[in-house]
């Protein structure tokens, strides 16, 4: 029999009970850290796409996951622009994405789009028998989602470590 070893086995079970108990924690803190700057980074209209960014965490079994995401189907078209104005000018999107630009305008109805935003950007337009149409030729990306993860890579990482050994050196103790 070795010397110490049941206070070993009951630190060691302790351990697990920590890591399991506190990682779900962490991961909510550090998830909300990067909504919060997706939330400053995120192009404000009326603030619909800003309020819509929210958090999630899931567990499934051994694995935690945390994201920050919004429902919002024209996030995407923010973050990483759209037509030949946001092939010119996508810096900042993630790395892993490749975006495929379309090349020719389209047109967008009245009823889509609200007049004075249409006209803040000076868009050409046509009058029509069915309403006014707006041409668009599109817009540079806005990123805001990657960003908040990219600066926050780091920090969440060290977070998370020193959380888990301040707990670690309770139970060792």
């Amino acid at each position: 029999m070795i010397h110490g070893s049941e206070e070993l086995e009951r630190k060691l079970e302790a351990l697990e009970g920590i890591a399991d108990q506190h990682m779900e924690r962490l991961v909510r803190n550090q998830i909300k850290r990067i909504q919060a700057e997706a939330k400053l980074l995120c192009p404000v209209e009326g603030g619909e796409l800003r309020d819509s960014i929210r958090t999630m965490v899931e567990r499934d079994g051994d694995v935690i996951v945390g994201a920050a995401y919004t429902n919002k189907a024209y996030a995407g078209y923010v973050e990483m622009g759209t037509g030949p104005k946001g092939e010119a000018n996508h810096s900042g999107i993630s790395p892993v994405v490749n975006p495929s630009y379309t090349q020719n305008p389209w047109w967008i109805h009245e009823s889509q789009i609200d007049k004075g935003l249409a006209e803040r950007y000076h868009w050409f337009y046509i009058e029509t028998e069915d309403g006014r149409f707006y041409q668009c030729t599109g817009q540079p990306a806005q990123p805001f989602m990657y960003p908040a993860l990219k600066n926050n890579e780091d920090r969440v990482v060290t977070n998370m470590e020193n959380a888990l050994k301040r707990e670690l050196r309770k139970v060792c103790r």
